[in-house]
């Protein structure tokens, strides 16, 4: 468009000086032709148009949005025609209460009230784009600040009226899948109508308030130590009952053994013991018996 322009002053200009009678008369036919030129390079560059991988052209023509997208590639194009390139890829966009984490410097959490009454901080990140076929409705009844006239305020307001239906606790814990597939459906159904796709709603951080945090942590700290002492409890059992077993073994095998045993085989074994001690080295005298049993020597020592 700068090139046409340039072109159209430099045509009038080359005119102007060949009616004129100045010394400059015999250039005006040079300055016209590169004024024609110039014109015929800013028609060729106002026609012909790049779209990018990931964008959608869109032609507006004296403020009117026109109904045809332009996708990626070269396009021929009305040179009167404004193309407004829109990113179709997807987008992140990111509220959280770290500072420089999400697209807002500072605290950008969203703080909502739970159903017992308790405000809870969530922070969140939507995965959305623009739909391609969409982006002319999206340019003509939104504008190209979409992020902030309807991510942004939809989302926001979306977790605020579910999270009233959920306590605090359950938010945080057993209902945050449930909770988070909730304002999936309403957030998408909203987005839809205006030509945005959502793709993903990710909840990074449910954070709750410090007295119900250290209410659950002596509940949890409370769930540990009984089942630390149910299995204190549990092995001091299982030792128990190893030490019954082996007493019942000790008492068993001195039954068998005292029911096994008689007079004549006590007195066999007490004979062969006898007779291990007389052939040891150490050996002097043995007496068998209660003095009727004859005595032993040590021929060796003697």
């Amino acid at each position: 468009m700068i090139l046409l322009i340039l072109g159209i002053i430099l045509l009038f200009v080359g005119f102007a000086i060949s009616r004129s009678e100045s010394k400059f008369a015999h250039f005006s036919r040079t300055v016209r032709l590169l004024a024609m030129i110039i014109i015929l390079l800013g028609v060729l560059t106002a026609c012909i148009v790049q779209i990018e991988a990931g964008q959608a052209g869109v032609q507006k023509l004296f403020g009117r949005v026109q109904k045809e997208v332009l996708n990626s590639g070269l396009h021929f194009i009305n040179p009167l025609v404004d193309v407004i390139k829109l990113d179709v890829k997807t987008q992140n966009y990111t509220m959280s209460g770290v500072s420089d984490e999400g697209h807002r410097t500072g605290d950008d959490a969203i703080r909502v009230l739970t159903s017992d009454g308790l405000e809870v901080t969530i922070d969140l990140s939507v995965l959305y784009r623009v739909v391609p076929n969409d982006a002319p409705r999206l340019l003509a009844e939104t504008g190209e600040d979409y992020e902030d006239k309807i991510v942004r305020p939809i989302t926001r307001t979306r977790i605020r009226d579910n999270a009233v239906y959920y306590e605090a606790v359950a938010l945080y814990s057993t209902k945050r899948d449930e909770f988070q597939q909730r304002i999936f459906k309403t957030i998408e159904s909203d987005f839809s109508k205006r030509g945005l796709l959502l793709e993903n709603l990710l909840v990074r951080n449910i954070t709750l308030p410090q007295s119900v945090k250290a209410t659950i942590e002596q509940k949890i700290n409370a769930e540990q130590d009984a089942q630390k002492m149910q299995f204190v409890l549990q092995k001091e059992k299982q030792e128990a009952e190893r030490k019954r077993v082996e007493a019942q073994g000790i008492a068993d095998y001195q039954r068998v053994i005292s029911e096994s045993l008689t007079d004549k085989q006590l007195q066999y074994e007490s004979i062969k013991a006898q007779l291990e001690i007389a052939k040891s080295q150490n050996a002097k005298v043995i007496i068998m018996g209660k003095g009727s049993s004859p005595v032993i020597l040590d021929a060796k020592n003697q």
